[in-house]
């Protein structure tokens, strides 16, 4: 799914196989790596996302399938947990990506396939705690800080 490199002790450059989806393949890395708090960063190529967009008048999520092939301009996340499942790492990305016609579309990752490449920077925080919690207010949920 993935081959990696440990750059420093809290940095890893991410080169996910060809054809695999993005949020699956972080995930199961930040699992074998034990890395509940972090920031991921990276661009590549997809041929198929699904990304989410909350609407805050309805608190509810609207999700948008693109199926053709465009370049991540930027993708950007965090890593941290959420107190019922400490045991699985939570991923919240955006992500920003170049149609053919040079017209970007973006929004919340919810999944993406690769065509081409996908090379993300993984930085762990180590031993630092960042818990979730939802927020009715908001209908997100947010960091407990």
């Amino acid at each position: 799914m993935y081959k990696y490199k440990e750059v420093s002790p809290d940095k890893y450059v991410l080169s996910l196989d060809n054809h695999s989806e993005i949020v699956e393949a972080v995930s199961a890395f930040c699992k074998e790596k034990d890395i509940f708090a972090g920031s991921i960063l990276g661009l590549g190529a997809i041929n198929e996302a699904t990304f989410r967009f909350l609407d805050p008048a309805t608190k509810q999520y609207v999700d948008k399938t693109f199926s053709e092939q465009m370049e991540i301009t930027n993708l950007t996340g965090n890593i941290s947990q959420r107190p019922e499942d400490p045991f699985v790492p939570y991923l919240h990305i955006h992500i920003t990506a170049s149609r053919r016609d040079y017209t970007c579309v973006g929004g919340h990752l919810l999944s993406a396939r690769i065509n081409g490449a996908c090379e993300l920077i993984v930085e762990n925080y180590n031993d630092a705690v960042l818990e979730r919690y939802f927020d009715p207010e908001t209908g997100l949920n947010l960091y407990k800080l």
